[in-house]
């Protein structure tokens, strides 16, 4: 018995590179967007002095990296809001387990660096995307500004990586001061 074959008009909403751009323009913008809310509490989080500036400035920074992106739909005539992007929402809670965590400052703060370099990470490889997508369709004002902007995060990596070398050590000797009051 032969099946027939209904054909099905197609519902592809991403039909070329133009398409996956806009497409991952919008993820971006809803992750820094939900990023701009996640960091203030970070920030307060935050025991260590310069991990409480560095979330501050990187705050002002991603605000900045949300008019970007806005100049650059904009320019495309293009709406930046699109579906909210699933993976910030998911470091953003992982952000929030940390912040809830009952932890030892100095452990506190070295997890949560841990939770703000898988943040940087992930936009990392997204503007990496995106400054080539721009490359290829021949939009060259959109790839200069979003190499900008992933210049600043991997700047934002580094530092955060540098913070993490004395706080992570400081975790460590938390742990050694807990287990010699323990033997006491």
């Amino acid at each position: 018995m032969a099946t027939k074959t209904k054909s099905k008009k197609s519902n592809v909403k991403l039909k070329n590179l133009k398409d996956l751009f806009i497409e991952q323009l919008q993820d971006l913008y809803s992750a820094e967007t939900q990023l701009v809310k996640a960091l203030p509490k970070m920030a307060k989080a935050s025991n260590d002095e310069m991990l409480r500036e560095a979330f501050e400035e990187h705050l002002d920074q991603t605000k900045v990296h949300v008019e970007r992106l806005e100049s650059i739909f904009e320019r495309l005539d293009e709406d930046p809001k699109g579906k909210p992007c699933k993976a910030m929402k998911g470091l953003v809670a992982e952000g929030d387990e940390m912040i809830e965590e009952s932890a030892q400052p100095a452990v506190k703060d070295a997890g949560l660096i841990a939770a703000a370099q898988r943040v940087e990470h992930y936009e990392i490889a997204s503007y990496g995307c995106v400054r080539t997508y721009a490359e290829l369709l021949g939009d060259l004002e959109s790839a200069q500004i979003l190499q900008t902007t992933l210049d600043e995060e991997g700047e934002t990596d580094k530092k955060l990586n540098d913070l993490a070398g004395s706080l992570n050590l400081e975790a460590d000797e938390a742990d050694e001061s807990d287990s010699e009051e323990d033997e006491e």
